[in-house]
């Protein structure tokens, strides 16, 4: 118990930090009319692929997007387009509302509608990475950020994705059905601890009647645990200082340690689809010994690389990225962070932990129901294929009853304290 606990408030507090900076990405780009002009551009043509041509040459598109005709359906078309919307409005919703990062739930919501795993994975990387592009902040961060430390973090980083993408894509070559249990079964575990934990907490802030704040990130300062202490105790060169402008003489660490953990940030982020930003700020905050404040603009610098890296190397030359089904999430998701964010305004702590851990909850049953029918097809079970039709189908419904529901509340509570929140504003 003890370990699982630990193993979920390590995550909780990477999505709350990931959230910090989705959020602040988004604001970037919404208030800035040169960006919202360049986003017009860059979604019309998903616009008009979606709304206009793609029903229409839907069937001759899987046998170049990703090969493998006989694993359908991998084309895009209208319903996909506006589902793709739908999708990153919840995750948005989740991120901005909750403060923790919603991006858990992209892949699922993809793979459910009818997407590819390793085409789910590769579109929410470019996706990440176009947001990151777009919204950049680096430049406002660059006096947080240690240079040496990024670039080693980076060197494990790069590596980690090299092997997540090289794995993903074998797996695929081998067998399609094979490569989506994987991706499925990676994400069953990663939401499973996270929405256990969100649960869990969710109950004991409730019985305690005390709840933290939504963008809560963990650790702040310079304070370090034991096991950091220990880390840093280990004097194997290179040495990497940092923390300079914190503690007296600054801190060092044994790159060693960099690039391990940059290398399982990678892999992360390249199997799953993620920035890996979720992984990141635990990391480097209690397990490292870094402080939140150095974090937080490092933890920017390898979005952007590590998700552009995979992205555009591991996935999009190999033709495992919908650029239009990329567009739609990202239209989806601006709007919802915004939404959600206002909405914590006007709603109390303890209820919107609550949704959280539901949501999470959901995409952990939606993807824990999709591995029997994976399984059933590669003949590792004996269940009937209308069996696991069944299952996976309840799981599916399941996740987007959940999701939907939360954006019909999320989206009516902000209808209904409208003139609240403009005095909020004010």
């Amino acid at each position: 118990m003890g370990f699982f606990k630990q193993m979920g408030e390590f995550m909780m507090a990477g999505a709350r930090a990931y959230a910090q900076w989705d959020l602040e990405v988004s604001t970037r780009i919404l208030r800035d009319r040169k960006r919202l002009i360049v986003l017009a551009l860059m979604a019309l043509p998903a616009l008009l692929a979606g709304l206009a041509f793609a029903d229409d040459i839907a069937g001759a598109l899987p046998g170049y997007i990703g090969g493998k005709e006989a694993y359908s359906p991998a084309f895009y078309s209208t319903t996909i387009f506006l589902a793709s919307i739908a999708i990153g409005m919840g995750a948005g919703l989740i991120t901005g509302c909750i403060g923790a990062g919603g991006g858990f739930i992209i892949a699922p919501a993809l793979m459910s509608a009818g997407v590819k795993g390793i085409l789910a994975v590769g579109t929410d990387l470019f996706h990440i990475f176009a947001k990151a592009i777009m919204g950049s902040v680096i430049h406002r961060k660059m006096g947080n950020v240690n240079v040496k430390l990024a670039v080693v973090f980076l060197i494990g980083s790069v590596g980690g994705a090299t092997l997540g993408g090289l794995l993903n894509r074998f797996l695929y070559e081998k067998n399609p059905i094979l490569s989506d249990a994987f991706i499925t079964f990676v994400y069953v575990v990663m939401l499973g601890f996270l929405g256990f934990y969100g649960m869990y907490d969710y109950l004991s802030a409730r019985k305690s009647g005390k709840a933290a704040g939504p963008h809560d990130s963990g650790r702040e300062g310079s304070e370090m645990g034991a096991l950091p202490k220990k880390i840093q105790a280990v004097a194997i060169p290179p040495m990497v200082s940092f923390d300079e402008n914190l503690v007296p003489g600054g801190r060092r660490i044994s790159g060693i340690f960099l690039v391990a953990a940059g290398f399982f940030v990678g892999l992360a982020a390249a199997i799953m689809g993620v920035g890996g930003g979720f992984l990141t700020f635990p990391i480097f905050v209690y397990v490292l010994g870094v402080s939140s404040l150095t974090t937080v603009g490092t933890d920017i610098l390898q979005i952007v690389f590590t998700a552009g890296y995979a992205s555009i190397t591991q996935y999009a030359i190999y033709g495992f990225i919908f650029y239009t089904l990329a567009m739609g999430m990202l239209l989806g998701s601006l709007l919802g962070i915004q939404i959600g964010a206002m909405v914590t305004k006007v709603v109390p702590g303890i209820t919107i932990r609550g949704f959280f851990a539901l949501s999470v909850m959901a995409g952990f049953v939606n993807r824990l129901f999709a591995l029997p029918s994976k399984l059933q097809a590669m003949d590792l079970i004996g269940l009937s294929k209308g069996t696991v039709g069944v299952i996976e189908t309840i799981g599916s419904v399941a996740f987007y009853l959940v999701i939907g529901a939360f954006g019909v509340w999320v989206i009516g509570t902000f209808l209904f304290n409208t003139k609240k929140l403009r005095g909020v504003e004010a």
